[in-house]
């Protein structure tokens, strides 16, 4: 296969997985998350989109360079992902997505290490990526303890 289009399936399968979690997401947003009490930090709704969707290329851009090393790991934290926006926005529950944030930070984390070893490039590209997973892990605590 052809080096830019794996490139282009690896970004795309990212994408994918940040359109599988807005499935949960978008429809709670000017509902239940509406409801609920927010800290003074808490970015404007419409952040959200344009991060996640450059993240998610970063994500791509990353597993395309370290492929094939860690892809189990990397397909662990894109669950976990996933999993995140099922459990704060699907189930409504902040305090079973923060548990689960803290398990995708070590995943994220596990897929620098793995990722560095192949590619420091691939590693250097989800730095971004746990620094906002960290962001939202706060963000996710301060509603817990808000509401």
């Amino acid at each position: 296969m052809k080096k830019w289009l794996k490139l282009v399936l690896a970004i795309v399968a990212c994408e994918l997985a940040g359109a599988v979690g807005s499935i949960f997401t978008t429809p709670a947003i000017s509902t239940w998350y509406a409801s609920l009490v927010k800290p003074s930090f808490n970015p404007p709704n419409w952040i959200f989109f344009p991060v996640w969707t450059i993240l998610f290329a970063l994500m791509g851009i990353a597993l395309y360079l370290a492929w094939p090393k860690g892809k189990l790991i990397f397909g662990a934290q894109l669950l976990l992902n996933i999993l995140w926006s099922v459990l704060f926005f699907g189930l409504h529950s902040p305090l079973l997505a923060f548990i689960e944030i803290i398990l995708l930070w070590i995943a994220i984390l596990s897929t620098i290490i793995v990722f560095y070893r192949t590619s420091k490039q691939a590693a250097y590209l989800l730095v971004p990526y746990i620094l906002w997973v960290s962001f939202a892990a706060v963000l996710n605590l301060f509603i817990v303890i808000l509401n």
